[in-house]
């Protein structure tokens, strides 16, 4: 291809295919980009031998800084921009040894190359065009040994440096429904599988037939494979909704979205003023009789006596139970005999009677939101987040239990349902459904909102059970066990961001059906660790015959 010579192409085609890829995730929701950017990403190594880090780089840094960018919406302009910058350089690693292990991979499985002017008299990556004139059985197993390789690398940012598996591919496509069935047993990473190799092997099918254009069916057997992949896929998922567990009854929930600005939440001197606007809201909500009533994760300013008694002779007046955010503290002795206290991101369950049942403790902290990491040996990053202490992760999952009726659920803070890992671990073999407490107003009315939630969509697939998200301002809703929204807050705007409650009748599943949930909240990343032995078995025999032939073309 002769337009890759120039200097402009190699900048312009990865920017453009950033772009892409980031138009792929919510809120801009172009789902179907995601089918064509892991080919692209991978032609690189093609188009311009030598250089697929560098500019896989390029194209992720372009993707995450497009992605992320409502992390400038943070009301602390200086963290803000050094985070939005610092985690797009970090994640942009990622696609970039991607694009690195693709190239590395094509020369080991390819062979030697040959020099020489390929038609149009154009050199060509002569490792390249030896996989295109190979077997067709080499190219399909060499596309599913880089698509293996694509889930790999979203393995290790969902667990790299605390993790942050924010983004995986497979989440751009969590309105199709019947597809994202599959994460039922491989969880998201087994989405993710099928969009990168299907868009390697539509990759290879287009450039077969811009090569050889006479014969028109040179491409079919190429998109055979994954597309006959996808198809099965998409009909097994819709088995799967055909065949959810039969519920027993319904559970009404009101859930309270506040919608605080952050800037008010650091703000003391709204702390009142704060409250009495929750205390209203919850008024409301309970005037439609619901039998559970939950605050979002910040929406209490402070776990004062006064909030206590207000918020227990609520709960008793009532009748209602009650799970709300608010910050958890515990004492603890120093070496030196003196008294200091760990505090914790908590959620916290009441009775209604208004008496205290149970706690649970974030484990999964938001770094420079929660804690700021290295601040012994780097405190200048303490000027970097407008937080003034850190908390504390807490130790484990730990069940709420509701009587009259008899209901269990799971729950999650923030952004501890974007780990598919994670999640499951809240899962028993009783739960009726995981509770999501979040406070995203740190990002105004941006697009983080409907990532988080498009993230929540397949810890509900993956676990079989609904998934409750009441947040401070949006998304407010709750997401059945195949993955579909059922309903989602809008104030009298129709704006997801505002203030209000959502009041939803939530199913809950039959005592009498056995172990709760799915393949994979039995057996976890079964799939995922799967496709990372094969790319790292891929990658060593890519290596290792790749050192047979250094000095020749890619």
């Amino acid at each position: 291809m002769s337009w890759a010579r120039s200097p402009k192409a190699a900048l312009i085609y990865p920017v453009a295919l950033g772009l892409m890829w980031g138009a792929a995730f919510p809120k801009w929701g172009m789902a179907g980009l995601a089918w064509v950017v892991p080919g692209g990403l991978m032609l690189l190594g093609v188009l311009w031998p030598g250089s697929s880090f560098r500019l896989g780089y390029l194209c992720g840094f372009v993707t995450f800084l497009f992605s992320l960018s409502w992390l400038l919406c943070i009301p602390f302009p200086a963290g803000a921009a050094a985070g939005w910058v610092g985690l797009s350089a970090y994640l942009a690693l990622y696609p970039a040894v991607w694009a690195w292990f693709c190239q590395r991979l094509l020369r080991g499985w390819s062979g030697p190359g040959r020099r020489g002017p390929a038609e149009g008299g154009v050199e060509a990556p002569s490792a390249w065009e030896q996989l295109l004139e190979g077997s067709w059985a080499r190219r399909s197993l060499w596309a599913l040994v880089i698509a293996a390789g694509w889930v790999a690398w979203e393995m290790a940012v969902g667990r790299m440096l605390s993790g942050f598996p924010w983004l995986p591919l497979g989440v751009t496509q969590y309105r199709l429904v019947p597809l994202v069935q599959v994460a039922s047993v491989t969880g998201v990473y087994g989405v993710s599988f099928l969009v990168a190799w299907f868009s390697v092997s539509l990759a290879m099918a287009a450039w077969l037939l811009a090569r050889k254009p006479e014969d028109r069916l040179s491409w079919l057997p190429e998109l055979g494979l994954p597309l006959t992949a996808v198809l099965l896929v998409i009909m097994t998922g819709y088995g799967r909704i055909g065949r959810m567990e039969p519920v027993r009854g319904t559970l009404s929930v009101a859930l309270v979205q506040p919608s605080i600005p952050q800037e008010l939440i650091w703000d003391e001197r709204e702390d009142e003023h704060r409250f009495e606007q929750l205390m209203e809201l919850s008024r409301s909500a309970l005037a439609t009789r619901p039998q559970l009533l939950v605050w979002p994760e910040a929406a209490l300013p402070a776990f004062t006596r006064a909030n206590y008694d207000a918020i227990t002779n609520l709960i008793a007046e009532h009748k209602v139970w009650m799970v709300f955010g608010a910050d958890d503290a515990e004492a603890r002795r120093t070496a030196a005999g003196e008294e200091e206290y760990d505090s914790f991101n908590a959620a916290f369950l009441f009775g209604p009677d208004g008496a205290y049942r149970t706690s649970y403790r974030k484990q999964r902290l938001v770094i420079f939101g929660e804690y700021v990491p290295w601040a012994d040996w780097l405190p200048f990053l303490k000027h970097l987040t407008p937080i003034t202490g850190s908390f504390k992760s807490g130790t484990g999952p730990v069940p709420f239990r509701l009587t009259e009726p008899e209901v269990d659920l799971g729950v999650l803070i923030c952004f501890e349902d974007v780990f598919p890992h994670g999640a499951r671990e809240h899962v028993r073999d009783r739960t009726d459904f995981l509770l999501n407490l979040t406070n995203n107003g740190w990002f105004g009315e941006s697009a983080a909102q409907w990532q988080h939630a498009a993230n929540a969509v397949f810890r509900a697939v993956e676990n079989g059970v609904p998934l409750v998200r009441c947040t401070n301002n949006g998304l407010t809703c709750w997401i059945d066990a195949a993955g579909r929204m059922r309903q989602v807050f809008r104030d009298e705007r129709s704006s997801e961001y505002g203030r209000g409650y959502l009041l939803v009748q939530l199913p809950v599943r039959r005592r009498d059906e056995g172990e709760v949930g799915s393949f994979y909240r039995r057996h976890g990343d079964l799939f995922g660790w799967g496709c990372v032995v094969v790319a790292v078995a891929g990658g060593l025999r890519g290596l290792r015959r790749g050192r047979q032939w250094s000095g020749t073309d890619v």
